[in-house]
């Protein structure tokens, strides 16, 4: 049965009383979009202050290959299985985008009987944040372009605005055009549009403590340069105060549920391989106060929402996660092991063995942060026992257990075993020992070159002269004390997709860096990465309709 179908047969909750009865809040503090989605009214919600908060679970995956890993099921179902051994558990995901809904992914609410709900409503419009954060990022832009045209009077240089429009669809065309034709007062120039989940305002609004800090880093957004190259921010065009307007509503986390009643934060969605691909902070923090278990994700591998994760949104929020589970497939090992795509089907233990060099790697790079470690194999048909035992036997040895999860096909069920693992794991470790990869005095470029040695294992990064004077710059200001946040393809360890495994002694690549004075970080885009993504030949939209009862189909 498709995803879609298995949703709409569902009985689900009103989401007041949802609320309610699962974490004790109110009516009147939930805000409802329609009868199952709603958002948490932050601005008059008591939560404690004091006392213990909840566990954090951070759910990551090994390098992603074409039949995917499921790290959002198996997020949803570790919650589920978690509220089915009593625990009072939460889930905390990022808000899928339109450009992959209707490109080559299709959805992000998971899968099978472990899926967030209503998985049609939460694919496409929501709750309208993301409309607000592109009308809030395409403002700003209307008032760059007004300012200039009204005068200049902040010596604005137009060959120097870095500023970029932003849409929540994939258009490879947009990613550079010309503005300012047919009118003699304004003069033509390039630039382009980011898709939403890149641009800078979508990382504020995922980073920001509360509405006072949201306006404080969107009026620290550099929008571009006067010609002796100060910087001229947002608050100079006095736009923050329309754009927090705009983004008011939106602050405040959506709440949804799963197919088995677990609550859900689902709110903000920056992506990992171009943005730091986490979750709201706000969300995060606020489930952390209604419940003991918090189950997230982090995009992509370890390698870029693990990482990220860590250096930039826990550091950012204080935040110390408990345990770290990387989901892998028996396919996706084969395939990082040298199969074809078309053979993955077929039994080979020794590509699963060559294979297991990619998720050792993973597991490697977590036990740097001093993160301890669970591995769920999320399990398909086409498995054999020989492959899984295969895996088990590796893991041991390892020193990381290692857990079959088929909350796919059974729900929270299915994830039973892997929540009484993911428990022991957090009881058997009390105290933290988490910490960041790099400290922030360290300059830009070194911070770069020690995620590209230690969690890619490059040899060393090639900066372009121009990269290299730049962050050369920056480290003179207080920018040198940002965190840093990679571009890079999530398909291979390098900057080339077609690399699988666990590739090592190679150099990356970084061709131009964003300062992304609002969010607290520097983006360093390395090899082919598009800030703007395209369309595959046959997109998901192709198959997307709605049927005469009103019922949208097509949606995975």
């Amino acid at each position: 049965m498709k995803d879609i179908e298995i949703a709409r047969q569902a009985t689900l909750i009103p989401i007041q009383e949802l609320a309610a009865d699962k974490l004790g809040i109110a009516p009147e503090h939930v805000i409802p979009y329609g009868r199952y989605k709603g958002k948490l009214d932050l601005a008059t919600m008591p939560l404690r202050q004091d006392g213990p908060t909840g566990k954090l679970i951070l759910v990551t995956a090994i390098s992603p290959s074409p039949p995917g890993e499921g790290k959002t099921t198996t997020t949803v179902g570790l919650g589920d299985g978690l509220s089915r051994l009593g625990k009072k558990a939460m889930i905390c995901l990022r808000e899928p985008s339109l450009g992959p809904s209707f490109g080559l992914k299709g959805g992000a609410t998971g899968g099978g009987y472990s899926q967030v709900v209503p998985m049609d409503e939460i694919n496409l419009h929501f709750t309208g944040d993301f409309h607000a954060i592109s009308t809030a990022n395409n403002l700003l832009s209307a008032m760059i372009e007004n300012h200039l045209h009204w005068g200049n009077a902040l010596g604005l240089d137009p060959r120097r605005i870095t500023w970029r429009r932003a849409m929540d669809l994939n258009d490879r065309t947009l990613r550079k055009v010309i503005t300012g034709l047919g009118n003699d007062r304004d003069h033509p120039r390039e630039t382009g549009f980011d898709i939403t989940v890149a641009s800078e305002v979508m990382a504020i609004f995922c980073l920001a403590k509360d509405l006072t800090d949201l306006k404080e880093r969107l009026g620290r957004i550099v929008v571009g340069r006067t010609k002796t190259k100060e910087p001229v921010l947002a608050s100079q065009l006095q736009a923050h105060g329309a754009m927090t307007a705009l983004l008011k509503d939106a602050l405040n986390p959506n709440l949804v549920q799963t197919l088995e009643h677990t609550p859900a934060l689902v709110h903000g969605g920056p992506f990992a391989n171009i943005a730091h691909g986490c979750n709201s902070v706000l969300a995060t923090k606020t489930a952390l106060q209604l419940a003991d278990y918090v189950v997230t994700e982090a995009g992509f591998g370890a390698d870029l929402g693990a990482e990220k994760f860590f250096n930039i949104k826990c550091r950012e929020a204080g935040l110390t996660p408990s345990a770290a589970i990387v989901v892998a497939t028996i396919r996706a090992l084969k395939y990082h092991g040298g199969v074809s795509v078309t053979k993955l089907g077929k039994e080979d233990p020794a590509a699963v063995e060559r294979g297991f060099a990619n998720l050792r790697r993973h597991l490697e790079n977590i036990a740097k942060f001093g993160v301890p470690a669970v591995v769920a194999i999320n399990a398909f048909a086409t498995d054999t026992a020989a492959e899984r035992e295969l895996l088990f036997s590796l893991c041991k040895d390892f020193g990381v257990p290692c857990v079959l999860a088929t909350h796919w096909a059974e729900g929270g069920a299915g994830a039973t075993d892997l929540a009484t693992q993911v428990l022991a794991t957090i009881a058997e470790n009390p105290e933290s020992r988490f910490q960041p990869l790099y400290p922030l005095d360290l300059p830009l470029a070194e911070k770069i070159r020690t995620i590209a040695r230690e969690i890619y294992r490059a040899d060393d990064i090639a900066l372009t002269p121009a990269v290299a004077r730049q962050l050369s710059d920056l480290d003179a200001t207080a920018t040198r004390h940002f965190p840093v946040c990679i571009a890079k393809t999530p398909y291979s360890f390098g900057s080339d997709p077609e690399q699988r495994g666990a590739i090592s002694g190679f150099t990356l690549p970084v061709r131009e860096v964003r300062v992304s004075a609002g969010a607290g970080f520097v983006v360093a885009i390395t090899g082919d990465i598009m800030t703007m993504p395209g369309l595959p030949r046959r997109p998901a939209a192709e198959g997307v309709d709605v049927d005469l009862s009103g019922h949208i189909t097509g949606l995975s």
